[in-house]
Protein backbone atom coordinates (compact mmCIF):
# COMPACT_ATOMS: atom_id res chain seq x y z
CA UNK A 1 0.00 0.00 0.00
CA UNK A 2 1.12 3.52 -0.77
CA UNK A 3 1.18 6.75 1.16
CA UNK A 4 -0.62 9.67 -0.46
CA UNK A 5 2.67 11.12 -1.73
CA UNK A 6 3.73 7.79 -3.26
CA UNK A 7 0.32 7.48 -4.89
CA UNK A 8 0.57 11.07 -6.19
CA UNK A 9 4.06 10.40 -7.59
CA UNK A 10 2.78 7.35 -9.49
CA UNK A 11 -0.59 8.83 -10.53
CA UNK A 12 -0.15 12.61 -10.60
CA UNK A 13 -3.37 13.51 -12.45
CA UNK A 14 -5.50 10.98 -10.57
CA UNK A 15 -4.23 12.26 -7.21
CA UNK A 16 -4.74 15.90 -8.26
CA UNK A 17 -8.34 15.15 -9.27
CA UNK A 18 -8.85 13.24 -6.01
CA UNK A 19 -7.49 16.13 -3.95
CA UNK A 20 -9.78 18.52 -5.81
CA UNK A 21 -12.84 16.38 -5.06
CA UNK A 22 -11.93 15.80 -1.41
CA UNK A 23 -11.51 19.58 -1.00
CA UNK A 24 -14.26 20.72 -3.40
CA UNK A 25 -16.24 22.69 -0.79
CA UNK A 26 -13.50 25.12 0.17
CA UNK A 27 -10.44 24.67 2.30
CA UNK A 28 -11.66 21.74 4.41
CA UNK A 29 -11.59 18.13 3.23
CA UNK A 30 -14.90 16.25 3.33
CA UNK A 31 -15.44 12.53 2.76
CA UNK A 32 -17.36 9.50 3.90
CA UNK A 33 -15.32 6.90 5.76
CA UNK A 34 -16.37 3.28 5.59
CA UNK A 35 -15.11 0.84 8.21
CA UNK A 36 -15.92 -2.75 9.22
CA UNK A 37 -18.12 -3.32 12.28
CA UNK A 38 -17.46 -6.18 14.72
CA UNK A 39 -20.21 -8.24 13.03
CA UNK A 40 -18.49 -7.80 9.65
CA UNK A 41 -21.02 -5.31 8.33
CA UNK A 42 -20.19 -1.90 6.91
CA UNK A 43 -20.22 1.36 8.86
CA UNK A 44 -20.07 4.72 7.07
CA UNK A 45 -19.78 8.22 8.51
CA UNK A 46 -18.80 11.67 7.26
CA UNK A 47 -15.34 12.87 8.26
CA UNK A 48 -12.69 15.46 7.38
CA UNK A 49 -9.60 14.02 5.69
CA UNK A 50 -6.39 16.04 5.90
CA UNK A 51 -3.74 15.98 3.19
CA UNK A 52 -0.52 16.89 4.98
CA UNK A 53 3.07 16.26 3.99
CA UNK A 54 3.32 12.74 2.64
CA UNK A 55 0.00 11.42 3.87
CA UNK A 56 -3.76 11.28 3.88
CA UNK A 57 -4.82 11.59 7.53
CA UNK A 58 -7.84 12.07 9.75
CA UNK A 59 -8.29 13.11 13.36
CA UNK A 60 -10.86 10.76 14.87
CA UNK A 61 -12.74 11.36 18.09
CA UNK A 62 -13.46 8.41 20.38
CA UNK A 63 -16.12 6.68 18.28
CA UNK A 64 -17.27 3.37 16.80
CA UNK A 65 -15.39 4.06 13.55
CA UNK A 66 -12.16 4.66 15.50
CA UNK A 67 -12.68 1.38 17.38
CA UNK A 68 -13.33 -0.32 14.05
CA UNK A 69 -9.97 0.85 12.67
CA UNK A 70 -8.11 -0.34 15.76
CA UNK A 71 -9.67 -3.78 15.34
CA UNK A 72 -9.69 -4.01 11.52
CA UNK A 73 -7.67 -1.42 9.58
CA UNK A 74 -9.51 -1.85 6.28
CA UNK A 75 -11.32 1.27 5.09
CA UNK A 76 -13.06 2.88 2.13
CA UNK A 77 -13.15 6.66 1.67
CA UNK A 78 -15.42 8.47 -0.79
CA UNK A 79 -15.65 12.18 -1.47
CA UNK A 80 -18.87 14.08 -0.82
CA UNK A 81 -21.19 14.33 -3.86
CA UNK A 82 -20.55 17.30 -6.14
CA UNK A 83 -23.30 19.88 -6.55
CA UNK A 84 -23.33 20.17 -10.36
CA UNK A 85 -22.19 16.74 -11.59
CA UNK A 86 -21.63 13.15 -10.54
CA UNK A 87 -17.83 13.27 -10.35
CA UNK A 88 -16.46 11.07 -7.59
CA UNK A 89 -13.21 9.94 -6.00
CA UNK A 90 -12.83 6.79 -3.91
CA UNK A 91 -9.85 5.11 -2.24
CA UNK A 92 -9.49 1.91 -0.25
CA UNK A 93 -6.69 0.36 1.75
CA UNK A 94 -5.65 0.16 5.37
CA UNK A 95 -5.43 2.80 8.07
CA UNK A 96 -2.67 2.93 10.63
CA UNK A 97 -2.52 4.81 13.90
CA UNK A 98 0.02 7.65 13.83
CA UNK A 99 2.25 7.59 16.91
CA UNK A 100 4.94 9.97 15.62
CA UNK A 101 4.45 13.34 17.35
CA UNK A 102 6.07 15.25 14.47
CA UNK A 103 3.62 13.82 11.93
CA UNK A 104 0.69 14.49 14.26
CA UNK A 105 1.82 18.08 14.84
CA UNK A 106 2.24 18.71 11.10
CA UNK A 107 -1.22 17.26 10.33
CA UNK A 108 -2.69 19.31 13.21
CA UNK A 109 -1.15 22.48 11.78
CA UNK A 110 -2.84 21.78 8.42
CA UNK A 111 -6.13 20.90 10.15
CA UNK A 112 -6.12 24.21 12.06
CA UNK A 113 -4.99 26.28 9.06
CA UNK A 114 -7.77 24.83 6.88
CA UNK A 115 -10.26 26.22 9.37
CA UNK A 116 -8.37 29.48 10.07
CA UNK A 117 -8.16 28.48 13.73
CA UNK A 118 -5.27 29.63 15.91
CA UNK A 119 -6.04 27.13 18.68
CA UNK A 120 -7.30 23.55 18.62
CA UNK A 121 -10.88 22.94 19.75
CA UNK A 122 -11.67 21.44 23.17
CA UNK A 123 -10.99 17.70 23.24
CA UNK A 124 -8.56 17.85 20.29
CA UNK A 125 -5.89 15.99 22.28
CA UNK A 126 -8.37 13.10 22.75
CA UNK A 127 -8.49 12.59 19.01
CA UNK A 128 -6.24 10.00 17.40
CA UNK A 129 -4.62 10.50 14.02
CA UNK A 130 -4.84 7.77 11.43
CA UNK A 131 -2.98 7.63 8.13
CA UNK A 132 -4.85 6.07 5.25
CA UNK A 133 -2.63 3.98 2.99
CA UNK A 134 -3.91 3.48 -0.53
CA UNK A 135 -4.35 0.17 -2.29
CA UNK A 136 -7.01 1.11 -4.87
CA UNK A 137 -8.50 4.29 -6.27
CA UNK A 138 -11.40 5.16 -8.54
CA UNK A 139 -12.09 8.48 -10.24
CA UNK A 140 -15.36 9.09 -12.04
CA UNK A 141 -15.72 12.13 -14.32
CA UNK A 142 -19.06 13.20 -15.75
CA UNK A 143 -20.51 16.00 -17.87
CA UNK A 144 -23.24 16.63 -15.29
CA UNK A 145 -26.08 14.88 -13.51
CA UNK A 146 -27.47 12.01 -15.54
CA UNK A 147 -24.39 11.71 -17.78
CA UNK A 148 -25.09 8.54 -19.82
CA UNK A 149 -21.40 7.88 -20.38
CA UNK A 150 -19.37 8.54 -17.22
CA UNK A 151 -15.63 8.01 -17.50
CA UNK A 152 -14.05 5.80 -14.84
CA UNK A 153 -10.35 5.58 -14.10
CA UNK A 154 -9.38 2.68 -11.86
CA UNK A 155 -5.97 2.32 -10.24
CA UNK A 156 -4.71 -0.58 -8.17
CA UNK A 157 -1.37 -1.08 -6.50
CA UNK A 158 -1.40 -4.73 -7.57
Amino acid sequence: MLTWSEFAADERELAASGRSLLYQFGGVGLAFLGTVRTDGGPRIHPMCPVLSGDGLYAFLIPSPKRKDLHRDPRYAMHCFPAEDNEDAFYVTGEARLVTDRGIRDAAAAVFLAERSWSEPPPGFDDQEVFEFLIERALLTKTTGHGDPDPRHQVWSET
